[in-house]
C-alpha cells in the first residue's frame, strides 16, 4: 500500500498541497485526482469518441466521475468508459491508475462502509485491491465497474479477515454471579431495551451454552460474519450500558462474565 500512496501525487509540474500528507488514503486519492485534472492539460477522455450521450469534447476525469454517477448515465456508457480507463491504467502509466481510482471513489467509499467492522486499514486495503483488480479484471462483457468493484471488495475483505487479531485466551468456566444466572440478567437487559430478544438468544447460546458462532449461524441459515458482528454489536451496547450505570452492579457483573470470559470462536469451530 505504501508504494501506491507514494505514487499518487502527480509529478507533472504540480505542487502537492500539504493537506494530502498524512491524510486518509481516500483523501489522498481524491486530492490527487483534483491535481491531475487541474490546469491547461487535465487528464481527460474524448467524449466524442466514446459516444453514449457523453459531451462531445475532452472530459476531465473529475467531471467524468460525476457524469458516471448521474442516473441518466446508462450501463452501456459506463462500460465503454471503464474499458477505456482500464486500458489506459494498464498501458499509460501511474497517472491513469490514479485517475481510475479517483473515478471509482464513490464505489470504493461504499465498500469501505460495508467493511467498517474490521480493525485493519480498510481504505488502504481497498486501494491496494483495486489497483490489483485493474490489472486482472476482464474488461469485456457487461457491468465492468461492478465486476471491478466486486473483485476489489472480495480481495480487501479477505486481506482484512486474515489480519484480524485472534484472541488466544483459553475458555474458562463461567461462574454464576451474585445477581443471578447470566441468562436471567440478559433477559433484564432485553426488558431495559438494551438488546433485542434475538440478540439475547444469540449471546446466551454462544456464550453460555457452548454453541459456536459457526454452528449457530448454520442452524439459523445465516452467514458466520453476519452473526459474529451482530453479537459483537449487541455486546458493545451491553458494555456501554454497564459503564453508563443503566444496569445494577449485580447485573453488570453477570453480563460482564457472560460476554468477556469466553474465548472468541472462529469460522472453523465445530
Amino acid at each position: 500500500m505504501s508504494q501506491f500512496v507514494s505514487s499518487v501525487l502527480p509529478a507533472a509540474g504540480c505542487d502537492a498541497p500539504r493537506l494530502v500528507l498524512g491524510a486518509q488514503p481516500f483523501d489522498v486519492a481524491a486530492n490527487s485526482l483534483r491535481l491531475l485534472t487541474t490546469g491547461p492539460e487535465p487528464l481527460s477522455v474524448d467524449g466524442a469518441a466514446l459516444g453514449g450521450g457523453l459531451p462531445r469534447r475532452r472530459i476531465p476525469l473529475s467531471e467524468l466521475a460525476s457524469i458516471l454517477m448521474h442516473p441518466s448515465c446508462d450501463h452501456a456508457t459506463s462500460d465503454q468508459v471503464w474499458r477505456l480507463l482500464i486500458g489506459r491504467a494498464r498501458t499509460d502509466g501511474p497517472a491513469w491508475v490514479v485517475g481510475a481510482v479517483g473515478v471509482a471513489l464513490p464505489g470504493l467509499r461504499q465498500a469501505a462502509y460495508r467493511l467498517r467492522g474490521f480493525t485493519g486499514d480498510v481504505q488502504a486495503e481497498l486501494l491496494t485491491a483495486f489497483v490489483a483488480a485493474l490489472r486482472g479484471v476482464k474488461p469485456g462483457g457487461a457491468r465492468v465497474v461492478q465486476r471491478l468493484l466486486s473483485a476489489t471488495f472480495t480481495a480487501a475483505r479477505a486481506a482484512l479477515r486474515a489480519a484480524e487479531p485472534v484472541r488466544t485466551n483459553a475458555p474458562v468456566e463461567l461462574p454464576v454471579a451474585a445477581g443471578g444466572h447470566p441468562d436471567v440478567v440478559l433477559a433484564r437487559a432485553v426488558a431495559a431495551g438494551i438488546i433485542t430478544p434475538g440478540e439475547a438468544e444469540l449471546i446466551g447460546a454462544t456464550r453460555l451454552e457452548g454453541v459456536s458462532v459457526a454452528n449457530y449461524a448454520q442452524r439459523a441459515g445465516r452467514g458466520y460474519w453476519a452473526v459474529a458482528k451482530e453479537r459483537s454489536r449487541a455486546e458493545e451496547r451491553l458494555v456501554t450500558a454497564i459503564r453508563a450505570g443503566v444496569l445494577s452492579d449485580e447485573d453488570a457483573q453477570a453480563i460482564a462474565e457472560a460476554t468477556t470470559t469466553l474465548a472468541a470462536d472462529r469460522p472453523h469451530d465445530g
